[in-house]
């Protein structure tokens, strides 16, 4: 009788923690998108379909997708079935331990169905949390300098995620410079200020076309409205 009244005791728990992964929130961001890039397209998850935005440069509002294993894919038009998704759109895998993502996107002239490629970043709050800056260095040089009260060092390729740059919502320093392959010296890239803010999560990209051309810098803040997170 104990172990009944347990267990019908722990019933609503059990429920509450699968619903907790049944969804999850994404945001897109369409980075350095050429000037025909599409402005909405549709985002399916296997199960349902939604019409997104593509912002250039920007966050997108967040959208909820399914959670689990799943592909995403993103399309012209909308479907309701698998099978009827056309051949060759962009699309990308999720693990079922992502639970919140960002769905990066650039532009891909070799896919003649949508010209676009996409990654699924992992932003889950226990590798990312508010205050903390993720870093992205896409290029093929070597990438570091001083952020705030953090160092910053990165090889080509990789991803670094730092602690808040200062203690409260105020100005601090960012000086980056990037390494030439064969060549010892320092070229700088940015040397300026910018403003903290700690409720907020804040995703930084080092990008470009490389060989010895100037890597491009983009920051953008993630902010969340905790009281429109997914059930």
């Amino acid at each position: 009788m104990r172990l009944f009244i347990y267990l019908l005791l722990s019933f609503p728990l059990l429920v509450s923690a699968q619903e907790k992964v049944t969804k999850r929130n994404c945001r897109i961001l369409f980075l350095n998108p050429p000037a025909d890039a599409p402005a909405k397209l549709q985002l399916y998850d296997g199960t349902t379909c939604q019409e997104v935005d593509m912002p250039e440069m920007n966050f997108s509002k967040l959208y909820t997708v399914a959670g689990g294993n799943l592909t995403l894919r993103f399309l012209r038009a909308p479907v309701v079935k698998p099978e009827e998704v056309p051949a060759g759109v962009p699309m990308s895998n999720v693990s079922e331990n992502v639970t919140d993502c960002y769905l990066v996107v650039s532009g891909d002239p070799s896919n003649p169905v949508i010209p676009i490629r996409f990654q699924v970043i992992d932003a889950g709050e226990q590798k990312f949390r508010k205050g903390q800056m993720m870093w992205y260095n896409l290029t093929d040089q070597a990438v570091g300098g001083q952020v705030g009260k953090q160092k910053l060092a990165m090889k080509s390729q990789s991803r670094v995620v730092l602690d808040p740059p200062a203690k409260t919502s105020e100005a601090y320093d960012v000086n980056i410079a990037y390494r030439i392959p064969d060549d010892e010296l320092l070229h700088p890239i940015c040397q300026t200020q910018w403003i903290h803010d700690a409720r907020s999560r804040m995703v930084v990209f080092v990008y470009g076309p490389g060989g010895r051309s100037t890597p491009q810098i983009a920051g953008f803040t993630d902010f969340r409205d905790e009281a429109k997170k997914p059930e």
